[in-house]
């Protein structure tokens, strides 16, 4: 599904440059090549240079999350799931689970589950989930914080792309038809620079960092749930405990 959000602010975004720099008669610098090499280029180096290869190959799945949703359990469809779990395990005891398992789409409540089946201990169930999700926010905030850090380079790089064209006008200083396109490159990279964090790599290391606490907070709704199934409680009692993660809006209807 694709993330509507995302593709409204990029249109608005490039909208919003583009026809501000028409008004101003400047919009044919909004493309200079040497400009995009420089501060893109740089960047992209300076990424490598400093990121694990490992986390550098989770990038393209990262990304693809930020312009299409990943199809997983809604707070409200955990709940569901868990009180109808919780309903099954009263009337047909914990091992009845053990064909629902298979089904669920979820690999962090499907291993939930599965644990209580083979009867680890409470504890055991609690810390081994926690620790699941302690290096799933690891390894999700690791490349947030390459993208996070793409936008502290590429201003750097506008303003090094913007010392070049000084440079550049400096050099020509004595023939004024190439100011200009000295100008140009100066100008143009330090636009490039500040428009590309701000407008690309910032915002979209928050929009991971937000995808990834709405996963974790599924999580703990999901271990709340696994403990109260293998303590036995009441389904009524499961979906008071597990609405307690909802906003108050929702709470109405989940679990129900």
């Amino acid at each position: 599904m694709i993330d509507i959000l995302t593709l409204l602010g990029l249109g608005l975004g490039i909208g919003a440059v583009y026809i501000v720099m028409y008004w101003g008669g400047i919009s044919h610098l909004l493309w200079h090549r040497d400009a995009a090499v420089l501060v893109f280029g740089g960047t992209f180096a300076s990424m490598l240079i400093s990121s694990p290869l490992d986390t550098i190959l989770r990038l393209p799945k990262a990304l693809l999350t930020v312009f299409f949703q990943k199809r997983t359990y809604g707070p409200q469809q955990i709940i569901d799931l868990i009180v109808g779990f919780s309903e099954k395990s009263i009337k047909s005891g914990i091992d009845s689970l053990q064909e629902d398992v298979a089904q669920i789409r979820d690999r962090f409540l499907a291993d939930g589950i599965g644990m209580v089946i083979d009867g680890l201990s409470p504890d055991l169930v609690r810390e081994n989930l926690l620790k699941e999700i302690t290096f799933i926010r690891k390894r999700h905030y690791q490349v947030s914080n390459i993208i996070r850090s793409m936008g502290t380079y590429s201003p750097i790089f506008g303003l090094l792309a913007t010392l070049l064209g000084v440079v550049q006008v400096l050099r020509s200083i004595s023939d004024p038809k190439s100011l200009g396109t000295s100008m140009a490159i100066a100008v143009t990279g330090t636009f490039y620079g500040i428009a590309a964090a701000n407008f690309l790599f910032l915002p979209i290391a928050n929009k991971l960092d937000a995808h990834t606490d709405t996963e974790l907070l599924a999580k703990e709704v999901m271990i709340e749930g696994i403990l109260s199934i293998q303590a036995g409680d009441m389904p009524m009692i499961v979906g008071k405990k597990l609405r307690a993660f909802l906003a108050p809006r929702l709470r109405g209807t989940a679990g129900k």
